[in-house]
């Protein structure tokens, strides 16, 4: 690591310009051996998970925390003493740390329904971003983020798609765009596990949380713990299921490898087959996404027992004329056309998670792009979500990419947009 932290304690951060009041960001002078300062919002979980990426690469201290459960924030504060020697301030509200703390970075860690308006309102403090993934709840919060960056373009903003940094998936493109698979004729993607829920019995929430805060902009759905902490995912008001949370890395994945850019059509099939009155989202699901160059298939399967083959249950098939290419994050596979003894493995195992985060602190001192822009995971976002749009509307999805509309389809189109509960304001605002 010593390395990685003469890197990052070089280099120039730009002064941000405020739009809160505050403490003035200061930036970096050229040269200057000083740690970054970072918050994080969330830290029940994977904000954590972030926080620790990033004093594992290192040249960064974490000043604040901000989550609206006071055991999270008491958690997190023991542990991050212990990783650093200093314990953070803390915020209940992500308006009061940009405003107090004296901040250059905010780490994202809260679920989707506050993605949009925590991440502008960081903008709007002149702080770096790393926000995860999905970008947005809806299509038209993730077009709002994009015209957010473009307003501060002297910002570096990162999203949480981990997964472009994978060597595996690298190489695998690499040998595809070579042509050695041939034209690629179809891909399916597909992300199966047997989902763990807990109690959806409606209930008082901890007396820690503020129920309230936490569902933020979204509708205010009763609390049980199968919508809380961590099992939001699969609520349809909050995570939106597993192929916009967990799916979307690979179809953002896929999109980077083959360069695509949206699908023109969308269809959805499945349903809630066994995991009925648990959770609110499919548990088995396909969607048909048509790009211009391919069609690409997306499945999901919640329950059952073991796969036929559990090492392709996570993972994305790319069927080509000469061969057939399995990748995933740590390995990827050869098939020849017509032999199938002959296939060749190839493992690429790497830190992802600390990988990403060093990208987006390099950015940070550079001023370089990171990985994965604001509009790259917009388009990601965007696929995902219209192919939940065309699963709730059960019809046929035809998206105009160029105008972000959904033609002759105004029950579809309606989900484009949610509206916000009072007193939020949604950020998206037509041209």
């Amino acid at each position: 690591m010593k390395t990685n932290r003469r890197t990052f304690l070089s280099g120039t951060v730009a002064s941000g310009v405020l739009a809160l009041a505050g403490p003035v960001h200061r930036g970096l002078a050229a040269g200057e051996n000083k740690p970054l300062r970072m918050g994080v919002i969330g830290v029940g979980w994977y904000g954590m998970v972030d926080a620790k990426a990033a004093l594992k690469v290192g040249g960064v201290e974490v000043t604040a925390v901000c989550d609206v459960d006071s055991a999270h924030l008491e958690q997190s504060v023991a542990e991050l003493d212990k990783l650093q020697g200093r314990k953070p301030q803390t915020f209940k509200r992500y308006t009061e740390m940009l405003e107090q703390a004296d901040l250059d970075v905010v780490v994202i860690g809260s679920p989707p329904q506050w993605h949009a308006l925590q991440l502008i309102a960081c903008l709007e403090r002149g702080v770096d971003v790393y926000a995860e993934k999905p970008l947005a709840y809806d299509v038209r919060e993730g077009r709002a983020l994009v015209e957010a960056t473009r307003k501060h373009a002297d910002r570096i903003v990162a999203v949480g798609f981990q997964r472009r940094q994978s060597q595996a998936f690298r190489q695998a493109a690499e040998f595809i765009r070579a042509g050695k698979a041939g034209k690629i004729v179809q891909a399916d993607v597909q992300i199966h596990y047997r989902a763990g829920t807990v109690d959806p019995t409606p209930q008082e929430p901890p007396a820690t949380l503020d129920w309230d805060l936490w569902c933020g902009p979204g509708p205010k759905i009763p609390y049980s713990p199968q919508v809380g902490h961590r099992n939001w995912r699969l609520e349809k008001t909050s995570g939106h299921g597993h192929l916009v949370d967990w799916g979307i890395h690979n179809i953002d994945t896929l999109r980077m490898m083959l360069g695509l850019a949206t699908p023109k059509q969308i269809t959805a099939a499945g349903g809630l087959y066994h995991l009925q009155g648990k959770i609110t989202t499919p548990d088995t699901l396909t969607v048909h996404f048509e790009f211009d160059q391919l069609p690409v298939v997306w499945r999901h399967r919640l329950w059952g027992a073991t796969e036929w083959d559990p090492a392709i249950s996570n993972g994305i098939l790319f069927y080509g004329e000469e061969a057939t290419v399995f990748a995933a994050d740590q390995r990827w596979v050869v098939i020849p056309k017509d032999q199938p003894a002959k296939r060749e493995e190839h493992a690429a195992a790497s830190d992802l998670g600390t990988l990403h985060m060093a990208d987006f602190l390099d950015c940070v001192r550079t001023r370089r792009p990171p990985a994965c822009s604001v509009e790259e995971a917009h388009r990601s976002t965007t696929t995902v979500q219209l192919g939940m749009i065309a699963y709730e509307s059960n019809s046929v999805v035809r998206w105009d990419e160029a105008a972000e509309q959904i033609a002759d389809n105004p029950a579809a189109a309606a989900l484009l947009k949610r509206d916000y509960r009072p007193p939020y304001e949604h950020p998206y605002r037509p041209a």
